[in-house]
This record gives C-alpha cells, structure tokens and sequence, in this order.
C-alpha cells in the first residue's frame, strides 16, 4: 500500500467518523406498554440511532398468549399485525422495513406463508428465512424486522 493511498483512506474515514474517539451510537431499549412488568429476558425493541431493531413476533392475539387461528395463514398474518403495532409505537412503519428474518416451524408451508407476508410490505425488504426444529408457543413462525425510524 502506497503512502498516499493510505493517508487518503485515513482522511476519508476522519470524514466519515469512523474514526472519531468517544464516538458512541444512542442506544435505547424499548418495551411495549404494559409489557415493563412481564419480567421479560428480552426488549420488544432496540433503537441504535435511526435503526430498530424487533426482537422475534409470533401469531399471538394482543393481550394473551394465545396464538391466532388459521394456521400458518392467520398466525402469519397476526405476526405482521403484531409487528406494524410495534413499529408504530416506536416511531416507523411497515414501509420503513429494511430486512426480515423468517422462521417457519415447517418449510412446506412457505408458499402459503408468502401468500400473506406480501400483502404487508408495499417495499419488498430484504429477507432471510429458515426451518426451525420448534418455535416458542408451538407457533408455526416467527418474523424479526430491522426497520429505519423517522
């Protein structure tokens, strides 16, 4: 590496503020209301600067621990339901998802997973997606998002 090609890759990393000493993104964690008591090993939420991060969302009907009827169809789209209200509350939407983590409890029902996943999202984010041995609750999936903040 020439001396001057590394001095520009410093200087433009100075620019940047990558380079910054102190620097420290603002970390926020978040829990839907009402949730604060549950005593939870997790946040339903975490903002770093304009970035949210959602934990994993099952099919549950809000307020209980109950999972949505329809299988794979109904709870998927309860799971998306779920998700926009988290969203909501915490300042972004469905249209400001940048990628999804999918987990199906049984990879033959990924069509019919699809068929609702893409009603949701009017901007495709992008995705990954896996089988799972067994999810909490015995849902059928669970869907975690990374969404950008207004």
């Amino acid at each position: 590496m020439t001396r001057q090609f590394l001095c520009l890759v410093i200087a433009l990393f100075s620019l940047t503020g990558f380079a910054r000493a102190g620097d420290s993104p603002d970390v926020e964690y978040l829990q839907m209301p009402g949730a604060e008591d549950r005593n939870l090993p997790f946040s339903a939420a975490v903002r770093v600067d304009n970035t949210l991060y959602l934990s994993g969302n099952l099919g549950t009907v809000p307020g209980s621990m109950k999972l949505a009827e329809g299988g794979i169809q109904g709870e998927t789209r309860q799971t998306l339901e779920n998700i926009a209200g988290v969203l909501k509350q915490f300042g972004s939407s469905m249209d400001k998802v940048v990628k999804c983590t999918v987990f199906l409890a049984d990879m033959a029902e990924w069509g019919a997973m699809n068929e609702v996943y893409k009603t949701f999202f009017p901007n495709p984010p992008a995705r990954s997606a896996l089988g799972a041995s067994g999810l909490a609750l015995n849902a059928r999936v669970e869907i975690e998002c990374i969404a950008v903040v207004d």
